[in-house]
């Protein structure tokens, strides 16, 4: 009897079932909280898209400042980055990397020149890539608050 309470003193660790409950637990907490963590996710990919959108007008308010013009469409906004031929008093670069004309998607920004709701419209298609959409397939641009 002394030598099985011995041997039980010694083996430390945990049993099958004790596993498998903390495994449970571990998962349930994992379907709790995983669609909140992606809600997130999402959200701030859109929030993303505003603040960059909000730079890329800043800058094209300094292109303006300093060319006398709004870049034309066949220049689009790599005219921020990288001086156009027709633009002598370019001072730039307005954004500091190409990289910020392309959305948290992966697209490019669109820019239109005049715009169709102000006097430039910068915006992107959303997660979809296509106008229109809801939630994370929305389309965000500078002419939203």
């Amino acid at each position: 009897m002394r030598s099985t309470l011995r041997v039980r003193k010694m083996r430390k660790g945990f049993s099958l079932l004790e596993l498998l409950v903390v495994l449970a637990i571990l998962g349930l907490l994992a379907a709790i909280v995983g669609p909140q963590v992606l809600k997130y996710l999402g959200t701030s990919r859109s929030q993303t898209a505003r603040v960059q959108i909000a730079n890329i007008v800043s800058g094209l308010q300094l292109f303006q400042l300093s060319v006398g013009r709004n870049p034309t469409n066949d220049e689009g906004l790599k005219a921020l980055v990288t001086a156009p031929a027709n633009a002598p008093n370019w001072n730039g670069p307005y954004l500091a990397k190409e990289a910020g004309l392309i959305d948290p998607w992966g697209n490019p920004y669109h820019y239109r020149s005049p715009g169709q709701k102000g006097e430039v419209d910068v915006f992107t298609l959303g997660s979809d890539n296509a106008e229109g959409g809801s939630g994370e397939a929305q389309d965000i641009g500078n002419w939203q608050p």
